[in-house]
């Protein structure tokens, strides 16, 4: 629509991108009328707010968000929106999409490292061809005999993450670690993870260390210092100390050739035009740029990641590698009869299930509810407040019940609960049995062929009024 009705950035396009005649082609069928059937957005609700952003361009943000896996189509969806923003002209301009500058911090001498004898690309081979980073589902599936040929992890190293609440099908995540011949979790309290570990390395919390410095891309660029507000309670102690001694038990010590963390950051600092000392009276060192404006320019042309230099509309990349050049739209499956997706979050009162048993959150928060939406309440005669238990399509049901909330803020296909609870582990005393666990119930993960997320909106719940005497060791 924003093509067919010329409210495009056309010397933009026309300088910055290729593709654009493939794409015009491509986009034709569909219409504002073609989205409301998947979306029931009306169709001049969708018009008018695409006029209202070409009337403000380049001043424009289409944002994919924080959380962009949904359901394994995700790199497309994600292109998608990465192509609007280019036709509304707003990649690096100004009120769009700035150029961010990132500070150089010097590394602390130490050896070179000795060359990796085996990846996590090599073991994927040609799966997820545009992965950059190691996949945690596919550690997962490695962990289990017969699953990657001629190969399998023996041992994994958890470092602030439990994995029992945060992993897509908690049972695969379960039956790996089981197969494991040796898991340490790092962590800075109990988990259900921690039941789980070989051996525990106590870590101290962010409010009593040093962490590394903070160096974020920005307008200007900008480091930061975490420093510690208090002692380390109990028998814990920083990662940086962990690390280190670890290495030097190991005949690794050379590559941590420093006595404590302050002169490691010393080190940095002070090749930075500042020091520890200054910093700690800071917190915060701000830097002028470097790389020109922050826009594009005719003194500061710019240069995308791509094999011809521009915005590839019609990606030769993607086409190369035997994926779609175009951002295909893909049907997706809807909720069989009674089931409703199931649609997760976070909340601004905690930080994943981390923090459910600290006792000044959960006084906050204490439990999730199960967003329901009225109609869907009145089809099953729910009432606000009122216990469900939750089960899923292949069979697998929450440990504990949820409070319903009728809310028109959920659509009438779906239900809503935040992540984080449902905990299973009785050393959690503030956070045991309160609420339910979206990671239970997420038993079908959609890989996107790409890049390799893991979809987890595939997934459909129904409600059960009765307890269906679950049990739960704890």
């Amino acid at each position: 629509m924003i093509i067919s009705n010329g409210w495009y950035d056309k010397d933009y396009v026309e300088k910055y991108t290729t593709g654009f005649d493939k794409l015009k082609e491509y986009v034709q069928p569909f219409t504002p009328e073609w989205a409301y059937g998947i979306t029931t957005i009306n169709p001049n609700l969708i018009r008018d707010t695409a006029k209202e952003m070409a009337n403000a361009s380049p001043a424009v943000i289409i944002h994919p968000g924080r959380h962009v896996t949904w359901y394994g189509d995700d790199t497309q969806r994600s292109r998608a929106i990465a192509i609007l923003n280019a036709l509304l002209g707003s990649w690096g301009r100004r009120g769009g999409f700035y150029l961010p500058e990132l500070k150089e911090i010097p590394e602390y001498p130490h050896p070179p490292f000795p060359p990796v004898n085996k990846s996590w690309r090599d073991i994927l081979g040609d799966q997820y061809p545009f992965a950059e980073l190691p996949l945690a589902n596919a550690i997962v599936d490695g962990s289990i005999p017969g699953n990657l040929k001629d190969f399998q992890y023996r041992g994994w190293i958890v470092n602030g993450s439990n994995l029992n609440m945060t992993m897509p099908d908690t049972r695969k995540t379960l039956e790996a670690i089981q197969q494991l011949e040796l898991l340490v979790v790092i962590d800075t309290m109990p988990m259900e993870i921690t039941g789980w570990a070989d051996v525990i390395l106590p870590e101290c919390t962010y409010l009593e260390r040093y962490d590394v410095l903070r160096n974020d891309h920005n307008r200007e660029p900008v480091i930061a210092l975490r420093m510690p507000a208090a002692e380390p309670k109990y028998d814990t102690k920083p990662d940086w100390w962990i690390a280190k001694e670890l290495a030097g038990k190991m005949g690794l010590g050379k590559y941590f050739d420093w006595k404590t963390f302050d002169e490691f950051l010393d080190y940095k600092l002070k090749r930075m035009d500042s020091s520890l000392e200054e910093m700690k009276k800071t917190g915060v060192k701000k830097y002028e740029r470097q790389s020109g404006d922050l826009y594009f320019s005719a003194d500061n042309p710019p240069v995308f990641d791509t094999p011809s230099g521009k915005i590839e509309l019609y990606s030769s990349q993607l086409e190369q590698a035997g994926f779609d050049p175009m951002p295909r739209y893909t049907p997706h499956e809807e909720p069989p009869e009674g089931f409703y997706r199931l649609i997760y979050g976070r909340t601004q009162s905690h930080t994943f299930s981390r923090t459910s048993n600290n006792p000044n959150l959960a006084a906050i928060m204490q439990e999730n509810k199960v967003w329901v939406n009225p109609k869907v309440a009145a089809n099953w005669q729910l009432k606000e407040g009122q216990e469900v238990w939750l089960k899923n399509q292949d069979g697998s049901t929450t440990n504990f019940p949820a409070r319903v909330r009728i809310t028109e803020r959920i659509r009438w296909d779906s239900v809503y609960i935040v992540h984080g609870f449902g905990h299973t582990s009785s050393q959690l005393t503030r956070a045991f049995g309160k609420g339910v666990s979206d990671s239970a119930l997420i038993t079908k993960v959609l890989l996107d062929p790409v890049m390799g997320g893991t979809g987890m909106r595939g997934n459909f719940v129904t409600f059960l009024t009765e307890n269906p005497d679950k049990e739960v060791k704890a």
